[in-house]
């Protein structure tokens, strides 16, 4: 079980209104991830599914059972933090089972769950290690291998990769992912980086402002943004947006096009110069000026496209992958 339910619900500091009213649903099993720029809402709304804060109004279902005024730990979820909040001078196998010892488990189910929690995150021989003997990405698995043994109804992360470097984040992300794919269980992951909600979720939830702007799997929002601010929030490197005649021509107040939809042609209707060419091996970002369109048109070409600072070049749109939207910035269908 682990269906998460939210009904008109509201978070209010002071005067200000940091979640507005919303409606969200979290099947049971689902990766959901929350994603938007700072000071959405994102953590606040994990939070208050949590029981960390209270909420203002609305209400907050677990499997179906009013949640709203539970005490955290009578919630049946488990939080991984953005730090590892670990005790440094206990060792791993002491760290992972605190909360067992504080809820009363006895020593053999203890073991049980400590062996099987260390064994799904690779932790198995560093159980007699201290926090301080372990990499970053080793005391994050601790971190998660203590809400695993809680045996939760659901996980929740709050930006558990951002005091990781690069590398590591990449390996985390995916031994998360594993990880869900072994335990079935439901997850919902807050982050700022849409890289990580576009190949982790199964479900994206995008906040804006303490507004969710849209819900749907990540080819969804990536295929068919609501809006320009969704749009532009999800893809990497962003949707080129253009504005004026260009757009009018397709019915639109703005169009929107990725940068893996433009061709380099020299023939290309639209023509401009070359700014900076990020040559990544596989792929080269060509960041386009002097288009008459918008400051930079991005485009993504072959890693091994010889163009270089200052070259004039010609762009072929493929004007079948346009995005169109109206003059409030939603989509038009």
């Amino acid at each position: 079980m682990g269906q998460i339910t939210l009904e008109q619900v509201t978070k209010r500091f002071g005067e200000v209104d940091v979640i507005r009213p919303l409606d969200l649903v979290i099947e049971n099993g689902e990766f959901t991830v929350f994603v938007g720029p700072s000071g959405c809402g994102k953590s606040t709304l994990l939070r208050l599914i949590a029981g960390l804060e209270d909420v203002t109004s609305g209400t907050i279902r677990i499997d179906g059972k009013d949640a709203t005024d539970i005490a955290p730990a009578r919630r049946g979820l488990a939080m991984v933090f953005q730090s590892y909040a670990l005790y440094p001078h206990m060792s791993v196998r002491k760290n992972i089972a605190f909360p067992l010892k504080m809820a009363g488990i006895d020593k053999a189910e203890q073991d049980r769950r400590i062996a099987q929690a260390a064994a799904a995150l690779n932790l198995t021989d560093y159980l007699d290690r201290r926090p301080g003997q372990l990499s970053g990405g080793q005391r994050q698995r601790v971190a998660i291998g203590r809400a695993i043994v809680r045996e939760p109804s659901a996980f929740l992360f709050d930006e558990p990769l951002s005091n990781l470097d690069a590398a590591l984040r990449v390996g985390m992300r995916l031994e998360i992912s594993e990880l869900h794919e072994r335990l079935k269980t439901t997850m919902i992951y807050v982050t700022h980086d849409q890289v990580e909600a576009m190949t982790m979720a199964d479900k994206i939830v995008v906040l804006r402002a303490g507004r969710i702007e849209q819900v749907g799997s990540p080819l969804e929002l990536y295929r068919s943004p609501r809006n320009l601010f969704v749009a532009g929030f999800i893809g990497s490197p962003r949707m080129n947006v253009i504005a004026g005649a260009e757009a009018a021509r397709h019915g639109a107040h703005t169009i929107g096009i990725r940068p893996e939809h433009i061709d380099v042609a020299a023939d290309g209707r639209w023509q401009g110069r070359v700014g900076v060419a990020e040559h990544l091996g596989s792929d080269t970002f060509l960041h386009i000026h002097d288009t008459g369109l918008a400051d930079t048109i991005t485009v993504r070409a072959p890693g091994e496209v010889g163009m270089r600072h200052g070259d004039r070049v010609g762009l072929s749109p493929r004007t079948d992958q346009f995005h169109r939207f109206d003059d409030k910035g939603l989509r038009i269908s």
